[in-house]
């Protein structure tokens, strides 16, 4: 699996692009490897659980979930993950799978304030709300913590301040810009997968815009050059 994944990650790299997240069944191969790691392998297993597995309802994510859920409540032990490093990343996944797991552990002597700091900055917990909120009113003081943060909106306002000003490059064209310039239908086989799908991006010649190489999956120097001055590379219509 880690060749496999080094070679993508190799390609995409050639192109330009990020690599795809792990899927369902790459996630649960790494759980096998994270359980009995190679020799060499640990730091490089334990960036992939963190980094590159979808959040949220994602197939691979409910694989993530349900390991992390194991190790955080000592079903099961992993020497490269331990009990609070299990809950922490539990507390990074957004909601989804990982929500039920969280609630459960704010009971837990060990690492119950670890999961409430989790669940203050998860917001899609939909009816587990509830839960959490019942818990609190048993006085379970992690509950009443989150209960707490949720109110104060602490999720908004730890974030970083918005910028009182930006500076920005518009890439103007000529002419009208439709669907097909910005989403050429040749490549509509790549639209699932965003970063790859943006080399089409005004491929295709027509006044003002000239790829380098007609009908190549990258745009023209024209629009690569938007952000050449140290300013954000932005394309708008």
């Amino acid at each position: 699996m880690l060749e496999a994944y080094r070679a993508h990650v190799a390609e995409r790299a050639a192109l330009g692009i990020p690599p795809l997240p792990l899927s369902k069944q790459q996630t649960t191969e790494l759980v096998a490897l994270l359980k009995n790691p190679p020799k060499g392998e640990e730091a490089a297993l334990v960036e992939l659980i963190t980094y590159r597995v979808p959040a949220g309802v994602d197939d691979a994510a409910k694989v993530k979930a349900e390991f992390l859920a194991k190790v955080a409540k000592g079903e099961e032990s992993c020497a490269l993950i331990s009990k609070e490093k299990a809950t922490e990343l539990l507390g990074t996944m957004l909601g989804g799978f990982n929500v039920k797991p969280l609630i459960d552990l704010l009971g837990d002597a060990g690492v119950g304030a670890v999961a409430a700091e989790g669940l203050k900055k998860t917001l899609l917990v939909f009816d587990f709300f509830h839960d959490v909120a019942e818990l609190a009113k048993q006085g379970n003081a992690n509950a009443k913590a989150v209960m707490q943060s949720w109110a104060d909106a602490e999720w908004f306002t730890s974030r970083p301040e918005v910028p009182a000003a930006q500076k920005l490059t518009v890439f103007k064209v000529t002419g009208e810009t439709n669907t097909d310039d910005l989403s050429p239908a040749p490549d509509a086989w790549s639209r699932p997968d965003i970063p790859l799908h943006a080399l089409a991006m005004l491929k295709n010649p027509r006044p003002g815009i000239e790829a380098d190489e007609a009908g190549c999956s990258r745009p023209g120097q024209a629009a690569r050059s938007a952000g050449q001055e140290g300013q954000p590379d932005r394309l708008r219509r």
